[in-house]
Formats: structure tokens, C-alpha cells, sequence
């Protein structure tokens, strides 16, 4: 495996989160039309990340074994917590602690088994 095409896919999926952040920003806006809600500037760039992330991924998976994909991946689900705590001020529950250790640790068992 290529480490290279490792980081392209876990920065891809960074990008990604980012992208989802500037979406539910931009959700929490009035507009006045249907078209002001989806033609505006943060939500075309939020889907051209998307795009781009997309893009990433495909590229990435020429280097990496496809099993290894999810796992990086996965990684968004921490990054979309730390964001909703960071920028949103969400609350991080019990429910929410357990998921992202369970989701570390399948991260470090694939990491130590293969």
C-alpha cells in the first residue's frame, strides 16, 4: 500500500466534513426564495468540495486496498463530532462517546491485524 494514497483519501474525507459543516451552517439561514436557498455561495462551494472529495477518493483507491477504504473513511464520523462541538456548540453524550470509541477501536484492531 501506498502511504500517499492513504493521506489523499483521509484528507478527502477532512475536506468532506468541512463540507457538511458549511451546508448545516448555511441551513440555519433564512432565504427568501427556493433558489437563494441552493444558489448561494456556501453551498456551491460546499458541493464542489463534495465534488472534489469524491474525486479524491476515487484516485486514492488506485493505491490503497479497497478494505482499507472504509476505515479511513471512518474518521469522519470523529471529525463531524468534533466539529459539531467546536463550531456548533453540540452537546456530546454517552451514546455519542461510545459510538466514536467503537469506531477507534475497529480503527486499531484493522490496523494491528493487517
Amino acid at each position: 500500500m501506498d502511504i500517499r494514497y492513504a493521506l489523499i483519501l483521509a484528507f478527502g474525507t477532512f475536506i468532506a466534513s468541512l463540507s457538511q459543516v458549511l451546508l448545516k451552517k448555511e441551513a440555519a439561514v433564512s432565504h427568501d426564495s427556493f433558489l437563494k436557498e441552493y444558489l448561494n455561495p456556501r453551498v456551491i462551494i460546499a458541493y464542489a468540495v463534495f465534488f472534489i472529495s469524491t474525486f479524491m477518493s476515487i484516485l486514492a483507491y488506485k493505491g490503497i486496498p479497497l478494505s482499507f477504504g472504509p476505515i479511513i473513511e471512518a474518521t469522519g464520523y470523529i471529525y463531524i463530532v468534533l466539529w459539531g462541538k467546536l463550531i456548533f456548540k453540540e452537546h456530546i453524550g454517552t451514546k455519542k462517546l461510545i459510538s466514536l470509541g467503537l469506531i477507534l477501536a475497529g480503527i486499531a484492531i484493522y490496523a494491528i491485524w493487517n
